[in-house]
C-alpha cells in the first residue's frame, strides 16, 4: 500500500518516484480538495482511509522535497499527466479548429494575453484553417500578476465559465478566457495556491507541471510558451530558463501538441502599466489603435507570440509573417472588434472602454524620480513586481482580495537618458499608507549610472520540438 508519508520522505532523501507513487501522490492532492470544498459548505464527507489521507503540512512538505531534489525527465511527465487527468478535460476537436494557446511563466506588467486572444481569433474567423484560443488562465502568483485578475476588472466579466459555457463562447469568438472549473485540473488548482505561500513557486518541475497539465488538458493542437529570462523572471539564470523552456516543449511534443518556447527578456516592466485594470486599460488603447511610446515592446512581444500561433496553426508561412498579419489585425480594428465580441460574451461591460482612462480610480498617486543625471542602467525587475504587489495589485496568500486600480506607470525604459527630477514611474494606490514601502523599494531597484547599457533583444532565443535538447 502506498502512503503520502512514504511518497514524501521518497523525494526528500532524494529516491525517484514510480508512477504509481506519483498517480497516488495526486489523487490525494484531489481528495483533499474536495474534503476542503466539503468543509467550506458545512458538509461532512466519509472519512477517507490513511492511504488517502494528505495534511496541509504534508503537500508542502512534498512541495518543498521536489524544490530542493527536483524531478527526473520520467517523473516530470507522470505529474504533468496525472494532473491533466486528476478531473475532467476540455475537448475542442467538435469545433473542427486548429485549437492553439499561449502561456507566459509570469513577469511585470506582462499583459500579452489580453492581445494575443483577440489577435488570433480575429485570424481564426476569416478564412482557413479556422482557430480557436481556449485559454485558461490563472491568477497572481508571486511578484506577478494574474491574467484573471486583470479582467475581472471588467464590470461583470466572468472568468469562472462552465466546461459548456467554455464551449459556447469559443465556438461564438474563437477564444474563451477563463480561469480553472473546480473539476478540470483540480490537483493543479490546489498545488497552484500551496506553491505560492510555501517558497516553491520557482520550481522549473513544479511550474512545467503546472502549466502543461492546464494546457494540454485544454486538448490543443499547438501551444506558444513565453519563458522569461532576466532580473524579473521565476528563473534566476539564463540557462535555467532555457532548461524550462526546454522541458516544457519536450512535455508537450510527447503529447502530441506542437509546441514552441520563445525565451523572452523580462529586465524591466512590460510596456507602460503594471497592475490590474491599468493593464486592461493599455491593452484596450492599443487594440484602438493608440499607440504610446511605453507599449512598444509589448506590442512587439505580442505580434511575435501571435506569429507563432499562427504559424504552427498553418495561417501564416513563417513566424514573422505572423506577427506582420497580428500587427494588421491590431492596426485595422479586426482585433478590437473581436476583443469586445470576447469581453460580451463573458458578461462584461464593454462601455466602458468608450473611456478607460475614466474608470481608473486610485486615490492616491506618488512620483518617483532620478535623483541625478545618467542613464537608466539597471532595475530589479522582480523587485519591481513585489512593489506592485505591495501597493494593492497582489495578493499574500490565496484569495485575498487585490485592488483593481492600484500599480505603477513606468516613464521610462532601460538606456533612457534621465535628468535630475525627471519621472521614472508614477505610483497608484487606492489606500494612501501603502505608498511608503514600495517608493523605497524602487529606490533600491533602480540603478541611474553614467555608461549606457547595451540593450537586450527582446527575444534571445526560440526553443522548438526540432532543436530542444
Amino acid at each position: 500500500m502506498i502512503h503520502p508519508i512514504d511518497i514524501i520522505l521518497a523525494k526528500r532523501d532524494g529516491y525517484e518516484l514510480t508512477t504509481e507513487q506519483i498517480q497516488h501522490l495526486v489523487r490525494t492532492v484531489v481528495l483533499y480538495g474536495e474534503q476542503q470544498l466539503a468543509a467550506q459548505r458545512g458538509e461532512t464527507l466519509q472519512p477517507l482511509a490513511a492511504t488517502d489521507r494528505i495534511t496541509e503540512g504534508q503537500l508542502g512538505s512534498f512541495l518543498m522535497a521536489v524544490f530542493q531534489r527536483g524531478l527526473s525527465l520520467r517523473e516530470t511527465a507522470d505529474l504533468t499527466t496525472a494532473m491533466r487527468y486528476s478531473g475532467e478535460t476540455f475537448h475542442t476537436k467538435p469545433l473542427k479548429t486548429f485549437s492553439v494557446d499561449k502561456h507566459s511563466t509570469g513577469g511585470v506588467g506582462d499583459k500579452t494575453s489580453l492581445l494575443i486572444a483577440p489577435i488570433v481569433a480575429a485570424a481564426g474567423l476569416e478564412g482557413t484553417p479556422s482557430i480557436s484560443v481556449p485559454m485558461i488562465s490563472g491568477r497572481a502568483l508571486g511578484h506577478t500578476g494574474g491574467t484573471l485578475d486583470k479582467l475581472e476588472t471588467i464590470p461583470g466579466f466572468d472568468t469562472q465559465l462552465s466546461l459548456p459555457q467554455m464551449m459556447e463562447v469559443l465556438r461564438e469568438c474563437h477564444a474563451v478566457l477563463v480561469g480553472q472549473t473546480p473539476r478540470l485540473v483540480p490537483a493543479d488548482r490546489i498545488l497552484y495556491a500551496m506553491r505560492d505561500h510555501t517558497g516553491t513557486v520557482e520550481s522549473q518541475f513544479l511550474i512545467c507541471a503546472s502549466i502543461m497539465s492546464k494546457k494540454l488538458a485544454e486538448d490543443l493542437d499547438g501551444l506558444v510558451l513565453d519563458v522569461k529570462v532576466g532580473s524579473g523572471a521565476f528563473m534566476p539564470t539564463y540557462a535555467q530558463s532555457k532548461s524550462l523552456a526546454e522541458l516544457m516543449v519536450s512535455t508537450g511534443e510527447r503529447s502530441g501538441t506542437r509546441t514552441a518556447a520563445l525565451l523572452t527578456t523580462m529586465d524591466e516592466p512590460l510596456g507602460r502599466f503594471s497592475g490590474n485594470w491599468l493593464e486592461v486599460w493599455e491593452c484596450v488603447d492599443i487594440l484602438q489603435g493608440k499607440r504610446h511610446a511605453m507599449s512598444a515592446d509589448l506590442i512587439a512581444l505580442s505580434n511575435a507570440l501571435s506569429g507563432w500561433m499562427l504559424y504552427l496553426a498553418g495561417k501564416s508561412a513563417s513566424p514573422e509573417a505572423g506577427a506582420q498579419l497580428a500587427d494588421e489585425l491590431l492596426l485595422s480594428g479586426a482585433a478590437y472588434k473581436s476583443w469586445l465580441q470576447i469581453v460580451a460574451a463573458h458578461g462584461g461591460d464593454t462601455s466602458i472602454f468608450a473611456n478607460p482612462a475614466a474608470f481608473h480610480k486610485s486615490t492616491a498617486q506618488r512620483v518617483f524620480s532620478a535623483s541625478r543625471d545618467g542613464y537608466l542602467t539597471s532595475m530589479d525587475c522582480k523587485e519591481v513586481g513585489w512593489a506592485v504587489q505591495r501597493l494593492g495589485a497582489g495578493r499574500t496568500k490565496p484569495g485575498a482580495p487585490i485592488s483593481p486600480h492600484a500599480g505603477i506607470e513606468s516613464h521610462a525604459k532601460l538606456g533612457d537618458r534621465l535628468s535630475p527630477g525627471q519621472p521614472i514611474f508614477t505610483l497608484y494606490v487606492e489606500d494612501e499608507s501603502l505608498l511608503d514601502e514600495p517608493y523605497r523599494m524602487l529606490q533600491a531597484a533602480v540603478t541611474i549610472g553614467d555608461i549606457k547599457p547595451n540593450p537586450k533583444p527582446l527575444i534571445r532565443e526560440v526553443i522548438t520540438g526540432d532543436n530542444r535538447r
